[in-house]
């Protein structure tokens, strides 16, 4: 079960917390904290999505649970801890990544929606952080992994609060590498950008769609969900003891492109994406 970089991460036997883990980013971080060694807690709303990683983790050999969480809820999210606390031990790494899209404009998008992507996106990880870093705490030592966007640094039009909610997650991450860094805790944050989901997959079906993603990319190639679950996993382990209020872009260099997206006869390095 344990791959080769186990040792090197120290996360054997640590007890680590993913939120959202149903699929997507949270579930490729699941497996790696698995893989690592970890006993892992994967929390998500959709029961039978959740359950049936958990199932596979367990059929390779790894300690895991899964438990229905909607960490909107003050009352679940508690709920949740308490069970990680009894079956599992005390916490030492959350992975907050959960999270929630619906789209509209500013100017007419829903207070619905709009409140809906922030108790999800922003409060729900202060919920989980404030949960699950009791522990922490307590013991001195832990890391907490807020999932953030790339939105959070460049607005994505029609997607109502979302930007606003990931642009939160980065100073709400800060703040608590600040207020609770002299408690042994660490808190970093993750800004993924160009990365194939759930959420993304339909546009995948456009013929040439992916390609043209790609061709923003340094990279020339659209990002993986593993390619988040590994930075996170470093995150999470104590192999980044001395990396706190950081805030990673993993993008495949798209953010530093925009210069070479400007034509410029003669000077342009940009060229269409390689089969992708």
């Amino acid at each position: 079960m344990l791959d080769s970089t186990h040792h090197w991460l120290g996360l054997e036997g640590r007890i680590c917390v993913v939120t959202g883990a149903a699929s997507g980013i949270g579930a490729a971080i699941a497996r790696s904290l698995a893989q690592a060694g970890a006993r892992v807690a994967l929390l998500d709303r959709d029961t039978a999505g959740c359950e049936k990683v958990t199932a596979e983790l367990r059929a390779q050999g790894a300690d895991a649970i899964s438990l229905t969480c909607d960490i909107a809820s003050e009352a679940s999210v508690n709920a949740a801890a308490a069970r990680v606390q009894d079956e599992l031990g005390a916490c030492h790494a959350l992975i907050n990544n959960a999270g929630l899209l619906r789209s509209g404009g500013l100017a007419d998008v829903s207070l619905d929606d709009w409140n809906s992507v922030l108790s999800i996106n922003l409060t729900g990880y202060l919920l989980c952080a404030r949960a699950f870093s009791k522990p922490m705490r307590e013991a001195g030592l832990g890391s907490i992994v807020n999932v953030a966007s790339i939105s959070a640094l460049f607005p994505q039009t029609g997607s109502g609060a979302y930007s606003a909610s990931k642009a939160g997650v980065l100073l709400m991450s800060r703040q608590m590498a600040v207020e609770w860094g002299p408690q042994g805790i660490r808190s970093n944050a993750i800004c993924p950008g160009m990365i194939r989901t759930a959420l993304s997959a339909r546009f995948y079906e456009e013929p040439g769609f992916e390609q043209k993603r790609a061709a923003v990319t340094a990279n020339r190639r659209v990002g993986e969900p593993q390619d988040i679950a590994d930075v996170a996993l470093f995150l999470a382990s104590p192999r980044s003891a001395y990396v706190n209020a950081a805030e990673i872009v993993v993008d495949g260099g798209m953010s530093s492109m925009l210069m070479d997206m400007v034509p410029r006869p003669g000077f342009n390095q940009s060229r269409p994406a390689a089969h992708a």
